[in-house]
């Protein structure tokens, strides 16, 4: 109470019931921005679903014709009985992996693969590192800095072609380090589900041109050994291009369907919530209008 020119004057304060009420509106408020931001988000993820399902499809079907690529160099090194000596000290290490996110775990089991390598390999390995994608760049590069070669960005926004291979494969050969053992880590599309993060080996001129069995093939001379080479590091490195956009389409398609139905799942339980809670505001409201009605009477 304040005293002003010699009358009391009550403060008007809210009471309990006001404020309560405004808490209500206020929870009310919230709830109905939330439930519209999820139901923005569910179109998106929708839309996502959708776009990546067409380009799955797509990716699906040229990778059967881009199977034979990897294949005959891989069942060409299995006949001659390429190898290479895993205890040699110059290792090169190639992440197949793209620009683009929002499709699990395709990109990080690259990268775990690599680090769990990395801590097999025996002491005094010089390992050098090429990134194929942006996501690749930016987990390996703050684990490994110093061992980090060359990258290549612009990765995964278009369908690979045989020429994006040839332009890695140059790149590769004129960088002028000279690998005694190279391996490229990809994954192997397996279903719209599933897929395989694999291993596949890169040979240097002298391991190719020390096989066992490369006798058994005609025309073996060092011109043939080193064409040969350079279009067989092609061949696998658009083989796992192409593997490995079709395994990032499936997954980032599974990925937004679940984002599709937890998005779903959140807008009901929202939805009964702020219906519930414009519920308890109303009969708030009704409570205040019957005490006010009985009050005058």
């Amino acid at each position: 109470m304040a005293a002003l020119c010699g009358r009391i004057v009550v403060a008007n304060l809210p009471s309990q019931a006001q404020c309560t009420q405004t808490r209500n509106m206020a929870t009310l408020k919230y709830i109905s921005m939330r439930l519209k931001a999820v139901k923005s988000i569910q179109k998106i993820t929708k839309s996502m679903k959708m776009v990546s399902a067409a380009k799955y499809a797509r990716a699906e079907r040229e990778l059967r014709h881009a199977r034979t690529y990897g294949m005959g160099s891989q069942a060409f090194y299995e006949k001659a009985e390429v190898t290479q000596d895993e205890k040699k000290p110059n290792h090169l290490t190639i992440a197949m992996t793209s620009d683009r996110g929002l499709c699990g775990s395709v990109h990080s089991n690259i990268v775990r693969a690599i680090k769990a390598a990395a801590l097999e390999k025996p002491a005094g390995t010089n390992t050098k590192i090429i990134a194929i994608g942006d996501k690749s760049r930016s987990m390996l590069a703050r684990i490994y800095p110093k061992d980090m070669l060359m990258h290549f960005v612009d990765i995964g926004k278009r369908p690979p072609q045989f020429a994006d291979a040839a332009i890695v494969t140059l790149e590769i050969l004129k960088c002028g380090y000279e690998f005694d053992v190279g391996k490229l880590y990809h994954n192997i599309f397996r279903s719209v589900v599933a897929y395989k993060t694999v291993v596949t080996p890169i040979f240097n001129a002298d391991s190719l041109a020390q096989g066992k069995k490369l006798s058994l093939y005609d025309s073996v001379d060092e011109e043939v050994l080193r064409s040969y080479r350079e279009f067989s590091i092609a061949s696998l490195l658009f083989f796992a291009m192409k593997e490995a956009a079709c395994s990032e389409q499936s997954q980032r398609m599974t990925a937004m369907d679940s984002a599709t139905k937890n998005a779903g799942e959140m807008i009901d339980k929202l939805a009964l919530k702020y219906n519930r809670q414009r519920q308890a505001v109303i009969t708030n409201e009704l409570v205040e209008i019957i005490s006010g009605a009985a009050a005058l009477k």
